[in-house]
C-alpha cells in the first residue's frame, strides 16, 4: 500500500473515531481536558525515542499515568478537571520540552511528535487507529446510556444512586486512547482539532443528539481526506492542511446555524389566505 493510501485509511478512520471520542468532548465539555492532554504526552514520546522504542506505545502508557493523576488531582476539594488539566498539561509540555533539549541526537525530530504527519504513517499506526476505533464503539454501545444520564443531568445520577466515577474514566479513557493514535498523523498540537472540530461542527448543525456522532463522522472523514487532497494539490504540509480544513467546516457549520436562526424579514413573510 503507498504512503498516500496509508495517509488517507489513518485519516478516514480518524474521522469515524471523531464521531464517538469527538462527541464525548463536545458534549461533556472536555476539549481542555482532551488538549492537555495531548500536549502533556510529549514527554512520553521524548523518552521512548531516546530509548529507541515505539513512540505511540510510550505516549499511550504516559498517557494513562496522566489519565489517572487528573483524575485524583480533580477530587481535591476546591479543585476541579479544569484546574487539574492546566496543571498537568504545564508539567507535561514542560517536561518533554526539557528532555527534548538534552537529547540535541534525538532520532525523530521534535515536530514530529508535535505536528505530526499523514504521509508518515504506518501499518502499525493505521492498525492501532482501527483497534481504538472498534474499541471506543464496543465500550460506548455498553455504556452510552449512563454517560448520557450523567453528561445531562448528574445531580439526578446521583440521585439515582449511581457512581460518577466509572463514567468519568471511561470517557477519560475513551479520549486518551482516541488522542494517541491521532498523534502519529497530526502530532500532539493537531490532533484535538481533528476530533473535536468535526464534532463541534455537527453539534453546530443539530440540536438532535442522535445525529451528532454520525455528522461529525462524515464531516471528519471528508475534511480529513480534503486536506490530505489539498496537501499533495498544492505542495502544502499535510498535518497543516488538515487542521485549517477543519478549522474552516466549523467555521462553515457555525455560520449556516447563524444563518438558519435568524428571523426572516417581515416583508418576506408568506400572506395568509385571509391576506390572499
Amino acid at each position: 500500500m503507498s504512503y498516500f493510501a496509508l495517509a488517507a485509511l489513518e485519516l478516514t478512520l480518524l474521522g469515524l473515531l471523531s464521531g464517538l471520542a469527538g462527541t464525548l468532548i463536545v458534549l461533556r465539555r472536555r476539549s481542555f481536558f482532551a488538549v492537555a492532554l495531548s500536549h502533556a504526552t510529549f514527554p512520553g514520546g521524548v523518552v521512548f525515542a531516546v530509548l529507541g522504542w515505539n513512540l505511540l506505545l510510550g505516549q499511550a502508557l504516559f498517557a494513562l499515568l496522566l489519565v489517572l493523576v487528573i483524575t485524583l488531582l480533580s477530587r481535591i476539594p476546591g479543585q476541579g478537571r479544569q484546574v487539574a488539566s492546566g496543571v498537568v498539561l504545564s508539567l507535561g509540555f514542560a517536561l518533554g520540552t526539557l528532555l527534548a533539549s538534552l537529547n540535541p541526537g534525538l532520532g525523530v525530530p521534535v515536530e514530529a511528535l508535535l505536528v505530526g504527519s499523514p504521509l508518515g504513517v504506518t501499518v502499525g499506526d493505521v492498525t492501532a487507529a482501527g483497534t481504538v476505533l472498534l474499541l471506543a464503539g464496543a465500550v460506548l454501545a455498553m455504556t452510552r446510556r449512563r454517560i448520557l444520564f450523567h453528561t445531562f443531568d448528574p445531580v439526578g445520577f446521583a440521585a439515582a444512586g449511581f457512581r460518577a466515577w466509572p463514567v468519568e474514566l471511561v470517557v477519560a479513557g475513551v479520549v486518551a486512547a482516541a488522542v494517541v493514535v491521532a498523534m502519529p498523523a497530526v502530532g500532539a498540537i493537531l490532533g484535538v482539532a481533528v476530533l473535536i472540530g468535526p464534532a463541534a461542527a455537527a453539534r453546530a448543525l443539530t440540536d438532535r443528539i442522535e445525529w451528532i456522532p454520525p455528522i461529525a463522522a462524515g464531516l471528519g472523514v471528508a475534511g480529513g481526506l480534503l486536506g490530505l487532497w489539498a496537501s499533495r494539490e498544492f505542495g502544502i504540509a499535510a498535518g497543516g492542511s488538515v487542521g485549517v480544513v477543519m478549522t474552516l467546516v466549523f467555521l462553515a457549520a457555525v455560520a449556516i446555524r447563524s444563518l438558519r436562526s435568524r428571523p426572516a424579514p417581515q416583508g418576506s413573510r408568506a400572506p395568509s389566505p385571509h391576506e390572499v
